[in-house]
């Protein structure tokens, strides 16, 4: 099995809700419509796999991940326990969905210290921000536009020719790719867009996909930093990637790099891309394994002596705030790990063979597992939907006829796909009323539709761009019936 478990207003909760959470403004905008549509006996399953949901992504918010960690002492910088002098400039750059919120928290913290800065934000949203000294520029994503190079290329002149007294305050969460793309010589913005598209379209991982693109790049890999030398760089990351991998987050653009062209090559030849790449990124790579054209810098470069890295806010952190909650409210809860990888529909078997186990076990109190992560999705035919709806659909078959048990997963950026919806939630009565409203669920799996078949049945979830980005969290609740 390629599944691998390494280990609209907004719904307004005035009191505790059944499950004795009180949040206050739930992130799930059609919160009444998805418990609408379940019934009494699935009623508490659904609620708390929702609740929890809320929780994690409210434990991912930039603002309060970046304040928790950076401090202001006088004319130092402390980060954590750390304390980094300041002796000349600081610069603040970033790039991803979350950077926006990260920087503004920069600002409140260092007030007048910050010199300049420049940040990349999704197309759209640079007017949610209020920044003094810290310019927005936007790009765009999922694929990267002119714009996004355009920024990248600002990015790199704002680090380059600095001292060794400047500060790079570094501000990278997900989505950071795509929003800061610089393809390296030789490489087109279409190259690495065509190329992108082909590794998406074979199931390719996230890791997989950063160690090819980090090889057609000028600030990925470790690059931004090779420019930012001999400045010292405080990188803060808000991690989106199964692990929370700091070199994979964005493709790490002020991280070493430990993968290689060859095992670039290596990919391209597991997905079977060879000849169905640009030439010119086919060629790049294969020269690179030979040894032809420089690597990117790796742990041991020099130009890393002075770079910090710390992850503010990331899957495993979401993981165990949700779990903390489980513990004060007396439920058992089982983490499953912040490394969740593999085929979506598969990983949504696997895990809803594990909530008919916990179903076995619940008396009294609820069992929930937790996981954080990102599955990918073969795309085998033409319907609409995301990894976490593929998922949650899977799930659904493999639960029908269980009661008491729900399953909800969401992207924490609250977008799944490239679809409107942040996710989806089942239970043992899905799959049989999306066959009620006339659609057979194996066969929309079959073609990768998803998001009609779980529409009509008000299975998806909406929050809306949600500010943050740590990866996929998934919430399997079994509780008495």
């Amino acid at each position: 099995m390629a599944a691998q478990i390494s280990l609209a207003m907004p719904y307004i909760l005035m009191n505790e809700n059944e499950t004795g959470i009180r949040l206050g403004t739930s992130i799930i905008k059609n919160r009444f419509e998805i418990m609408a549509g379940c019934s009494k006996r699935n009623r508490l399953s659904r609620s708390l796999a929702l609740d929890l949901l809320d929780v994690a992504v409210r434990s991912a918010d930039p603002f309060k991940a970046v304040s928790r960690v950076l401090r202001r002492a006088d004319s130092s910088v402390k980060v954590g326990d750390k304390r980094i002098s300041v002796g000349g400039r600081v610069i603040v750059v970033g790039a991803g969905k979350a950077s926006g919120r990260m920087a503004e928290a920069v600002e409140s913290i260092l007030g007048n210290m910050v010199s300049e800065g420049l940040i990349i934000v999704p197309r759209g949203t640079s007017s949610k921000y209020k920044l003094r000294k810290i310019r927005l520029l936007e790009g765009d994503h999922p694929q990267p536009s002119q714009e996004s190079v355009k920024g990248a290329g600002e990015v790199v002149r704002a680090v380059s020719g600095l001292g060794r007294s400047d500060l790079v305050i570094s501000l990278i969460s997900g989505g950071g790719s795509s929003l800061m793309c610089l393809p390296c010589e030789g490489i087109t913005l279409e190259d690495k867009i065509a190329t992108t598209k082909a590794l998406l379209m074979a199931g390719a991982t996230i890791k997989e996909f950063n160690t090819v693109r980090k090889h057609l790049s000028a600030v990925k890999g470790g690059m931004l930093a090779r420019a930012a030398y001999p400045a010292k760089i405080v990188n803060l990351l808000i991690s989106d990637v199964p692990g929370d991998r700091e070199e994979i987050i964005a493709s790490g653009p002020m991280c070493p790099d430990p993968s290689t062209f060859e095992e670039a090559l290596k990919v391209l030849r597991l997905r079977g891309l060879i000849g169905k790449l640009p030439s010119t990124v086919v060629e790049r790579i294969e020269k690179g394994a030979r040894h032809e054209v420089p690597e990117t810098p790796k742990p041991a470069d020099k130009i890393f002596r002075n770079t910090m890295t710390k992850i503010v806010a990331g899957g495993s952190i979401s993981l165990k705030s949700m779990a903390r909650m489980c513990k004060e409210k007396g439920w058992t809860a089982l983490e499953l790990g912040s490394a969740l990888e593999g085929e979506a529909r598969e990983v949504g078997t696997v895990l809803a063979s594990i909530g008919i186990e916990l179903a076995k076990k619940v008396r009294r109190k609820p069992i929930v597992a937790l996981a954080a992560g990102e599955t990918t999705v073969t795309v085998r035919g033409n319907g609409k939907g995301g990894r976490n709806q593929e998922l949650a659909l899977s799930a659904s078959i493999k639960l029908e006829g269980v009661q008491g048990v729900t399953l909800a997963s969401i992207g924490t950026d609250g977008i799944d796909g490239i679809t409107e919806v942040a996710g989806a939630v089942v239970d043992g009565e899905t799959a049989g009323r999306i066959l009620d409203a006339g659609i057979d669920p194996r066969e929309a799996l079959g073609r990768n539709d998803s998001y009609n078949a779980l529409k009509p049945v008000q299975s998806l979830i909406y929050t809306g761009p949600t500010g943050t980005n740590v990866s996929d969290v998934m919430v399997i609740a079994a509780t008495p019936i």
